[in-house]
């Protein structure tokens, strides 16, 4: 029989299982980009074919737009688009030489006065955004923003000049916390995850788990939800777990949780696969079109955070 030139067809999972299912929602739902990031996570499929995919969102001043973050509508770069973008490359082992060199000359031109980055860049004003998201014209550093960035770059032993006043500020914003919200809590174990200064970085994490106890801004017991109060302006049912600070065994979060703890959060995110095999989105849904493109975003990492963990998933 004469070669098709065709690539091999990746492994098939157990019909049923809840990669299989997540599966059927993937292709039955998602951007090309989650496609090919579920094909590259967990059917054996190439990097390159995410890095195309993912091209398809940079523009000209090295940034990314296009909606890359389903909250943010229009074309241009904006600096939550560009760390999602990154964290898709970190995900695939491609978070490094001058594409990410290209990438900072971008995050330098939108840093703030004190060389971090804003949530939303003036630019966005004309362009549909969540209602969550609002633009000023002189926006402020923020941490949420800013660590994940700064996180993985290190990670990935980027440097650039860019990084210098970026890690200060990160180390400044998250040893000055106070009061925070889960989002902003995530952000900054994102960047001490990967800080070099590893004794200053467990340090901070230690004084942030009892900051999250204290405050109850971790749900520690998904059957009583009742317990622990949604932060001010999030949406109805928009708890966050113990899994979502601490996404890999790894991290330092971890230590702020009990095993059981644990084991109870990674129940909870196996359990609310749906029905379509796609896992929820909890924050607020403001327009049809983000809530169906945040879903397959939202699957991919639920199964991710689960194999972290050694829990099957098929």
């Amino acid at each position: 029989m004469a070669e098709s030139g065709a690539s091999p067809l990746p492994p098939t999972p157990p019909a049923h299982s809840p990669l299989s299912r997540a599966e059927h929602f993937i292709w039955l739902t998602a951007r090309v980009l989650e496609q090919r990031r579920f094909e590259h996570h967990f059917l054996g499929g190439d990097a390159d074919a995410v890095e195309t995919a993912l091209a398809a969102y940079r523009n000209e001043d090295e940034g990314y737009g296009h909606a890359l973050e389903p909250d943010l509508r229009g074309p241009g770069s904006q600096p939550l688009h560009t760390g999602l973008a990154l964290r898709v490359l970190d995900s695939i082992g491609r978070c490094g030489g001058q594409r990410v060199e290209r990438v900072c000359r971008y995050l330098t031109s939108v840093s703030t006065a004190d060389g971090a980055l804003p949530a939303i860049h003036p630019s966005q004003r004309g362009y549909p955004a969540a209602p969550f998201v609002p633009i000023v014209d002189d926006p402020p550093s923020e941490l949420l923003a800013t660590g994940p960035v700064v996180g993985l770059l290190h990670r990935n032993e980027v440097w650039h000049a860019w990084l210098f006043r970026a890690t200060d500020f990160c180390w400044q914003a998250v040893e000055s916390l106070e009061k925070s919200h889960p989002y902003e809590i995530e952000a900054a174990v994102a960047f001490l995850d990967s800080a070099p200064d590893r004794p200053r970085a467990e340090a901070a994490a230690d004084r942030l788990g009892r900051l999250v106890r204290e405050h109850r801004l971790a749900a520690l017991d998904p059957q009583h939800l009742a317990a622990f109060p949604v932060a001010p302006g999030y949406a109805p049912g928009e708890h966050h777990f113990p899994h979502d600070y601490a996404k890999t065994p790894g991290s330092l979060a971890r230590a702020w949780f009990t095993e059981e703890e644990m084991t109870r959060s990674l129940d909870h995110l196996a359990d609310e696969q749906q029905e379509d095999g796609g896992w929820p989105v909890r924050w607020r849904q403001w327009a049809p079109g983000t809530a169906l493109e945040c879903r397959p975003m939202v699957t991919i990492e639920a199964l991710r955070t689960l194999r972290a963990y050694g829990r099957a998933i098929g």
